[in-house]
């Protein structure tokens, strides 16, 4: 698929918004225009990543956090959720990078961000970071017709299988362009060009897996290939996101409990470690005060409130509810599960075993818990030592453990292989009782783009509820 995007101005992409999204309202004046360096502008789009790793919803779904007072959240109450401002804030800010490093006019002033190769290259990767984030959320979603301003303010969808294989394409593309300076503006990767080729060679790799049930032969092609040019696999290449000590660029969690406590780890995540005896329980939670342990929140309960916060435990301080404590985007972890699974379907050569228990090392390496001794006895006890009849339920339930905070990763992984095994919400708020499979359309689509959302709600092949299940979901 050729020039499946076409650039627009940053403004009018903006100015096309029928609503505002996740990010809130963008205001424009009309009658002043500003030119913004490259650099400006990756940083923006670069901050919407904080949006995508700090995230509620996905945690409850996989259960890794219990609400403690207004449950509504982990009962599933919402149904349509807004993606607009994914489309006016960081799309339309990488976009305009692409445009302004391709255009004869305004290519060669761009270079004082970076060579122009590598600045395309970022905001193609970033921008396939964003949509498959969005595609896994939402299904079909204005694509080969989006970001084009006010030329089309009522974009077609796409269907969720030429997403994914578009943003393949785009994957493999940005990085085969890459050469030159490095990029400015990049507090992330710091303008790391082999750095930003392993993570894009990652996402290339994780959507391959993500669609093995349903195209298995390209999954493999493209997973294979996306490894053998190399990708992340130790912690020091982990991709995470850089909170500070300011409040303006602080930790959500940290931010959540400044006045409240609405959060607790979950006590079926608990549940599951605490027999374990996983050093990384007392990292992700801290000790409940009545008891001088971690102590899991029951999930999804009418009456949370009824339960004193003395007798659970809430998110750990510092990890991971410090005001500068960074959220992972992609770790070596991560990657060691997926490439357990490849070896475990014979799409590669390496040891299955070996790469799952990479895994487990990686995340602990992660939270800054691993000891050789205590691993090896970690590894081989029940529950945990490697089984090839159960290997598939073994790596999802510690990729699960690994992926802990990564909630939209954890939970795109819990409906492709149904690990780990979850019940809903025992008090659930959503039509069907059960624990949601996307996300549903904004109204806004349905009210002023009807058309096309009545094509997008086809595709899906079900209602536009939590229920419908996405093309790679069966």
């Amino acid at each position: 698929m050729k020039n499946i995007f076409k650039v627009g101005v940053l403004s009018a992409a903006m100015l096309s918004a029928v609503g505002c999204g996740d990010f809130g309202d963008i205001n424009i004046d009309p009658n002043n225009t500003t030119s913004v360096a490259p650099e400006t502008l990756l940083t923006s789009s670069l901050r919407s990543v904080a949006s995508v790793v700090g995230r509620a919803d996905e945690l409850f779904y996989t259960q890794m956090f219990s609400q403690t007072q207004y449950t509504d959240g982990s009962r599933y109450v919402t149904v349509n959720y807004d993606f607009n401002g994914w489309y006016t804030g960081p799309l339309a800010d990488l976009n305009h990078i692409i445009e302004i490093n391709s255009n004869e006019e305004t290519k060669s002033d761009a270079l004082v961000s970076g060579s122009n190769e590598n600045q395309i290259a970022v905001a193609r990767i970033m921008r396939a970071y964003f949509f498959h984030f969005m595609t896994d959320r939402w299904g079909p979603l204005p694509y080969s017709q989006a970001l084009q301003g006010r030329t089309n303010l009522k974009p077609a969808y796409d269907d969720q299988e030429t997403i994914y294989l578009d943003l393949i394409k785009e994957l493999k593309e940005a990085v085969a362009q890459m050469g030159g300076a490095g990029v400015k503006g990049d507090f992330i990767l710091g303008g790391d060009m082999a750095h930003w080729a392993k993570f894009a060679n990652s996402i290339r790799a994780t959507i391959a897996m993500r669609m093995s049930n349903v195209n298995p032969s390209l999954a493999q092609t493209e997973f294979v290939d996306a490894v053998g040019d190399g990708v992340i696999t130790t912690v020091d290449e982990n991709v995470m996101y850089p909170y500070q000590a300011d409040a303006n660029n602080q930790n959500p969690w940290f931010a959540a409990f400044i006045t409240r406590t609405d959060y607790a780890i979950s006590e079926t995540l608990v549940d599951y470690m605490k027999p374990l005896n996983d050093p990384r329980l007392n990292v992700y939670g801290d000790p409940a005060p009545l008891y001088g342990d971690v102590r899991g929140m029951p999930y999804g309960i009418e009456n949370a409130g009824d339960i004193p916060n003395d007798e659970i435990s809430f998110p750990g301080n510092p990890a991971v509810r410090g005001q500068d404590a960074p959220i992972a985007v992609f770790t070596g972890a991560q990657m060691h599960f997926l490439l357990a699974e490849a070896a475990l379907k014979g799409w590669v050569s390496g040891d299955a075993q070996a790469y799952y228990e990479g895994g487990i090392a990686e995340s602990m390496k992660q939270w800054g818990v691993y000891d050789a001794a205590a691993f090896a006895d970690f590894i081989a006890q029940d529950g945990v030592a490697w089984d090839a009849a159960k290997g598939m339920e073994l790596i999802g339930y510690q990729k699960w453990v690994a992926l802990y905070l990564q909630g939209a990763e954890s939970w795109a992984e819990w409906r492709r292989t149904g690990y780990p095994v979850l019940s809903p919400a025992p008090d659930p708020l959503n039509a069907d009782g059960q624990i949601p499979r996307r996300h549903g359309y904004p109204t806004s689509e349905r009210d002023i783009n009807s058309d096309n959302y009545a094509s997008a709600v086809q595709m899906l092949g079900g209602p536009d509820e939590l229920s419908t299940r996405l093309w790679w979901d069966n």
